[in-house]
């Protein structure tokens, strides 16, 4: 979501990651399950069978966003649910790739959720120790904390956040890329001032908070009625007449992901991959301390 194709479509860092993983091998296959504002429970019960029988190599787990921004949540609860789910995945063999919250301190408003996110991301670490996982910590990368990181809702990224975390995802793989996630934004020309901050405030409760208070209140989700944009592996681009060598799956909290790909039998990634989550590429799970949207 926030990071939009020319057609229409929505790209996000599962398939810009896919797109890396895929660099020089047209055999490449990927699905993406990840389906917007979908509860960690669901994801567990809906997408991570899916990811199990896909049998990868890696699985990408991106969770739990939706469910700690809401007022009450169990943080320990929601954390151990998470960690049945990878559990599951090891045990199958599969290398899985988590990613931590993002830090919000920069977010008015949203960074009053930074504490409770703080607590989830620790209990992530603790999960990726315990079960040999590799972790994609968005908490730490500086680049994340700029507000233009951040679309409109506060919720999401934006394209350029969604790039850059893609890059550091390969960068925990082993994967070598030709950017730095880590180059510093452009400079600017001042900053806002309290008014302009407050005036956001109110634009971004009525355009945001509102609408997502009368969907909770509904048992409304804004993935109701959305189905996976990947259900099932295909090659992410035109077949060159052999057979796959990698494969990913991922899932996200925004939704089911799953993400398939073929890559070259000499790179440092897992042939196959599979991530858990709501809202990416075929098996990589996407967290955002918010509704996750299709990526």
């Amino acid at each position: 979501m926030n990071d939009e194709r020319p057609d229409g479509t929505y790209r996000g860092w599962a398939d810009r990651l896919a797109e890396i993983l895929a660099d020089g091998s047209p055999d490449f296959a990927y699905a993406n399950l990840a389906i917007r504002g979908k509860m960690l429970t669901e994801i567990m019960t809906e997408q991570l069978p899916m990811a199990l029988e896909t049998k990868p190599d890696l699985v990408t787990v991106c969770a739990g966003g939706n469910d700690i921004i809401v007022p009450g949540a169990d943080v320990d609860a929601k954390a151990a649910e998470f960690e049945a789910g990878i559990a599951a995945l090891r045990a199958e063999g599969i290398e899985v790739l988590l990613f931590t919250g993002p830090d919000t301190k920069s977010m008015s408003v949203i960074n009053m959720l930074r504490g409770k996110v703080a607590i989830y991301n620790a209990h992530l670490r603790a999960i990726a120790d315990r079960h040999d996982a590799k972790i994609v910590d968005l908490w730490s990368m500086d680049t994340l904390h700029d507000i233009r990181a951040w679309s409109d809702d506060r919720l999401h990224f934006t394209a350029e956040a969604h790039r850059r975390i893609a890059l550091r995802a390969a960068e925990v793989l082993g994967v070598p890329t030709s950017a730095d996630w880590r180059e510093s934004w452009p400079e600017t020309d001042g900053h806002p001032n309290w008014l302009t901050l407050r005036r956001s405030d109110l634009e971004w409760t009525r355009a945001h908070l509102l609408p997502w208070i009368r969907r909770q209140l509904r048992g409304e989700s804004l993935g109701d009625g959305i189905t996976p944009k990947r259900p099932s592996l295909t090659p992410l681009r035109e077949p060159a007449g052999s057979a796959p060598l990698y494969q990913q799956v991922s899932t996200t909290p925004a939704g089911t992901t799953v993400t398939v790909s073929a890559v070259p039998a000499n790179t440092a990634v897992p042939n196959t991959a599979v991530s858990a989550n709501t809202s990416t590429a075929a098996s990589t799970a996407n967290f955002t301390p918010a509704e996750p949207a299709d990526n």
